[in-house]
């Protein structure tokens, strides 16, 4: 396949350059889970699913772009994309306990291998012409979709729990912008294959922005809540510790003038004819 660009659409070609831009942002923000998993020298509690997953989906655009001319930006991106998945499954997979390591792999072999072989063998004999291509982009927009709609359980969890803790908004904005950006360098090139799969990419983003705006600050109403409530309790301890050591004043005070009274009794006692 030749690499060209496509210059004749200025939009399609200034929207690609600017998707290439934020997918690769979006494919850098593990990059914190895998050096601290480099760190830790273990996955802990993170998944492989979505990396490999995400190999997948690059791997498809890839063969789609292929049967399709000036795609030279949808190959870049793509192939950047299928490096670091790649890289961040040997992470995994490196430092993953034995029973997830095999399963992962087992995963990989299941999906990126056969799964794309099947993909690569019927649509390269069963499949001619320009169907090839039309039955290839139908399987990309089915796949891009199902892969959209990963964030639906993330959104279950934030609403469940009232929580944005595992959906950080720098990553939904990414996102969101980046489905932008290939909607409308799909639009331009009237590539429905391309646009169709980021109409839900940039719905569910935004309903991702919305719930983060919603629940973070139902978070912050309640630390400032918490925070009034222990600055009362703080400053009722304070009150009952003045109380106690007024109360502990007033005590010794009484018995300083019981204690005077009975010396002066006393000295009376023994000096009877004292005035």
């Amino acid at each position: 396949m030749a690499l060209s660009f496509n210059t004749h659409n200025p939009g399609a070609f200034a929207f690609g350059l600017l998707g290439n831009l934020i997918s690769f942002i979006v494919f850098l923000a593990p990059l914190p889970t895998f050096i601290r998993i480099c760190k830790k020298k273990s996955t802990e509690g993170f998944q492989s699913v979505p990396y490999v997953v995400a190999l997948f989906s690059a791997m498809l655009w890839l063969y789609y772009a292929s049967f399709k001319p000036d795609e030279t930006l949808l190959v870049t991106i793509n192939s950047v994309g299928c490096v670091i998945e790649i890289v961040y499954i040997a992470i995994f997979v490196a430092f993953a306990p034995k029973q997830i390591r095999i399963s992962t792999l087992r995963f990989v072999l299941l999906l990126n291998f056969g799964g794309f072989c099947i993909i690569l063998l019927v649509t390269h004999f069963l499949v001619h012409g320009s169907n090839r291509v039309k039955v290839l982009g139908w399987i990309c927009v089915a796949f891009s979709i199902s892969v959209f709609a990963a964030p639906l359980s993330i959104i279950r969890l934030v609403i469940r729990t009232k929580s944005v803790e595992f959906m950080p908004f720098s990553l939904s904005f990414f996102l969101t912008l980046s489905a932008i950006t290939w909607l409308l360098y799909g639009v331009l090139l009237k590539d429905i294959y391309i646009a169709l799969p980021n109409v839900p990419g940039f719905i569910f983003g935004i309903a991702q922005m919305i719930l983060y705006i919603i629940y973070n600050k139902h978070e912050i109403a309640e630390e400032m809540t918490a925070a009034a409530a222990a600055a009362a309790a703080t400053n009722s301890d304070k009150e009952k510790q003045d109380s106690v050591e007024t109360i502990e004043v007033i005590i010794t005070e009484v018995n300083n003038e019981d204690k005077d009274k009975n010396l002066e009794v006393n000295g009376l006692i023994r000096n009877p004819n004292h005035v």
